[in-house]
């Protein structure tokens, strides 16, 4: 058996809170929450969230509460350190991501270098 490799992208007490309440309406406990950096957007690099049931074997993961974060290895160095909060205010509701990584990003914040 190996060691499971672990990450240092952090879930707020908000953010596990709506993972579990939307996996709960997704009626299903074999999910974990993927992040990922994937190329793309107007500064390079967009961020991925979503519900994802395969575990590769390169995946690093932790666990928030009972809400497992899965990160690819290659994602691991441009996300280490970021911080997933979920928003819900009249202005905005969705999660964010608070990335000390970042060195720039775009207009839309979805995106950054």
């Amino acid at each position: 058996m190996t060691d499971v490799m672990t990450h240092g992208v952090k879930l707020t007490e908000t953010a596990v809170g709506k993972v579990k309440a939307l996996l709960e309406s997704e009626g299903r406990d074999d999910l974990r929450l993927r992040v990922s950096v994937q190329p793309g957007g107007c500064s390079g690099l967009i961020y991925q969230l979503f519900f994802d049931e395969q575990l590769e074997e390169e995946d690093a993961v932790v666990d928030f509460a009972g809400v497992e974060v899965v990160v690819d290895m290659m994602s691991v160095p441009y996300l280490d350190g970021a911080e997933i909060d979920f928003e819900d205010t009249i202005q905005k509701q969705g999660f964010t991501i608070d990335n000390p990584n970042a060195s720039g990003s775009c207009a839309c914040g979805d995106s950054f270098s």
